[in-house]
């Protein structure tokens, strides 16, 4: 009787230990046999595949060499066949009548604090076989993995449990196989695919089993490969799949893509809307008549400013650059008020008359020298039938345009706030230069713009005169042969 005390600050502890010393015994020195020292009795059953059991367990701070395994004393080598050792397990297929019997499982113990002197360790098994038909025999239930398939990502790391119901005395080979071959046999070389350690935790009746399986590294050839985790007779398989392409992502970057898309092309249009609606209706231009019914381009409506400066501005604008450029350069056809209408006819018949016959009304707007007012629109018949008749036509659209810059509309006519509102205005940048006669200037593509699309004919039938755009030469611009087209 051996007694092992154990103080520290907190409390004291004895254990009583006996010891029983017997004959040596051990199939590597002796060569003989001592049944009756078994330590365990494990049931192999007839017929059926099972594995035994080396239960050699030590502490951490202990190293466990190779397992060999012994069979009356003959070493059982991986030659034979019959049997497979696996780390703490001795596979054996096909069990027969012979192989019951006395098994060992030996191993050389170190310690880490004495590396330099092993110990030898074994554990004595006793093997009786049974059918299988009888009590014991109960066939082993896999309740994981169920025939089923897993996602997993190419290249990450993977473990699998299986999950093993038996009762206590089958000893049923549990393992993992691929291609009906041992993982660790199969994957020997490279290692990446290893069958982990089995546990077991004990029941009432019976024991669960855990069997796991490490995938290192899934690699494309796992995908559609069956691994079976047998219990026994009993079998399970799991197999890996490429995970399912995420669609939000996808649905989210091209939302946000085309989001991205549909605001440049907006910014851009936004900021080269008139050069791209003036270049399309130069490329894609329609040589089919208008059928509207109308005889001119615009209706020009002017004031008379009182001040002899301004007034000459406006005459030069309305009476030189506009016919200049919207009609000689540009093809379009105006109607200017003292110029084309007939001697003797009634002026407000003529006014009325020829608006109707206008696609767009050009409204020339100039801020008074005495008064921030419109008088003179206020008070001309011609203005106020203009205005009246660009308010009651939906189809006539008016093209404001400022002489001067002009900051308050509050003192214009409500009719020319309207307007203002509702088209915007352009204002008049030009001087007397050759520039101010450029069609491709910004304030007369601004005009261009909001003037109606041209319709070319096939051929001009009429003595046309035709003129050049412009270029600039020496630091001015100079007129050059041919019709702007854009």
């Amino acid at each position: 009787m051996y007694q092992c005390v154990i103080k520290n600050f907190k409390s004291c502890c004895r254990i009583h230990v006996n010891i029983t010393v017997v004959k040596s015994y051990s199939c590597v020195h002796s060569g003989s046999s001592s049944a009756n020292l078994s330590d365990l009795n494990q049931i192999l059953y007839l017929n059926n595949s099972g594995s035994l059991q080396c239960y050699l367990e030590f502490p951490d701070s202990c190293v466990l060499g190779p397992i060999r395994w012994y069979k009356d004393c003959k070493e059982i080598t991986r030659e034979q066949q019959k049997f497979v050792p696996s780390g703490k397990k001795l596979f054996v297929y096909n069990v027969s009548a012979e192989d019951e019997g006395n098994y060992t499982c030996t191993a050389k113990l170190t310690h880490l604090g004495n590396p330099g002197n092993p110990y030898e360790v074994l554990k004595r098994i006793t093997v009786s076989i049974r059918e299988s038909g009888r009590p014991g025999g109960r066939i082993p239930t896999i309740t994981y993995p169920k025939n089923n398939s897993i996602e997993v990502r190419l290249g990450s790391t993977l473990i699998v449990d299986c999950n093993i119901t038996d009762i206590k005395e089958n000893t049923n080979l549990r393992c993992w196989k691929v291609n009906n071959t041992m993982v660790n046999d199969y994957y020997s070389d490279s290692g990446r695919i290893q069958e982990g350690i089995e546990t077991n935790v004990s029941a009432e009746g019976h024991i669960s089993y855990t069997v796991n399986i490490t995938f290192l590294e899934v690699k494309m050839e796992d995908y559609g490969l069956p691994f079976t985790c047998h219990a026994g007779v009993s079998a399970a398989y799991i197999m890996l799949r490429l995970p399912a392409p995420d669609l939000r992502a996808y649905l989210i970057g091209g939302f946000v893509a085309l989001t991205v898309v549909v605001t440049s092309v907006l910014g851009v249009y936004s900021t080269f809307k008139v050069d791209i609606v003036l270049w399309y209706r130069s490329a894609f231009h329609s040589t089919e008549s208008r059928e509207d019914g109308k005889l001119y381009d615009a209706y020009v409506l002017y004031p008379k400013p009182r001040r002899d400066s301004q007034c000459h501005h406006v005459d030069r604008l309305v009476l030189k650059l506009l016919p200049e450029v919207l009609e000689r350069q540009c093809g379009y056809k105006l109607f200017i008020f003292g110029r084309d209408e007939f001697p003797g006819q009634a002026v407000a018949s003529v006014i009325d008359e020829s608006i109707k016959l206008c696609r767009r009304l050009i409204v020339i707007l100039a801020p008074e020298s005495e008064s921030s007012s419109f008088g003179p629109l206020q008070n001309l018949s011609e203005e106020q039938i203009a205005v009246y008749s660009a308010l009651i036509q939906d189809g006539l659209k008016v093209i404001l345009i400022e002489l001067e810059r002009i900051t308050d509309y509050g003192t214009m006519p409500q009719s020319i706030q309207y307007l203002r509102q509702k088209h915007g205005a352009v204002q008049w940048r030009g001087d007397c230069t050759e520039q101010a006669q450029c069609a491709q200037s910004k304030f007369w593509k601004e005009v261009r713009y909001r003037m109606p699309p041209r319709r070319y004919p096939p051929s001009s039938p009429g003595p046309l005169q035709w003129h050049k755009p412009c270029s600039r030469k020496g630091g001015t611009w100079e007129p050059c042969a041919g019709r702007v087209t854009h």
